[in-house]
């Protein structure tokens, strides 16, 4: 059974940094891609950053590009997120995720599995 647990989430000030991670375990030999998406109080689950398990790629959402950087481990299979410059709108609850094959890594209805998410406070 395929399991993804986030951590690191807690409350910090505007301009502060915060490093999530995601453990996992069960995650098929075909894995493509890990990813990490956010959902804000009111609004719709939203892409954040993804990369591939080749390390050949990362891509990010416009809104955190330069501010955020995607890591992966290697044997474990874990991904972290580094979050740096954090603004009150970076608010939400973090979600990582994994895609099995090659695919869009974007949209929340292409990823095969994910966490139960970890929430992020920034204040003001």
């Amino acid at each position: 059974q395929v399991q993804l647990v986030e951590s690191g989430g807690g409350l910090v000030q505007a301009g502060g940094s915060l490093r999530l991670s995601c453990a996992t375990s069960g995650l098929p030999s075909s894995l493509y891609a890990m990813g990490w998406f956010r959902q804000a109080p009111g609004k719709e689950r939203e892409f954040v950053a993804a990369i591939d398990w080749r390390s050949t790629w990362t891509k990010y959402s416009d809104s955190v590009k330069g501010r955020f950087t995607i890591w992966r481990g290697n044997a474990q299979r874990t991904t972290s997120l580094e979050m740096h410059s954090l603004k009150p709108e970076d608010t939400a609850v973090y979600f990582c995720a994994a895609k099995e094959n090659f695919g869009e890594v974007q949209r929340t209805d292409a990823m095969d599995y994910w966490g139960k998410g970890t929430l992020v406070t920034v204040s003001s």
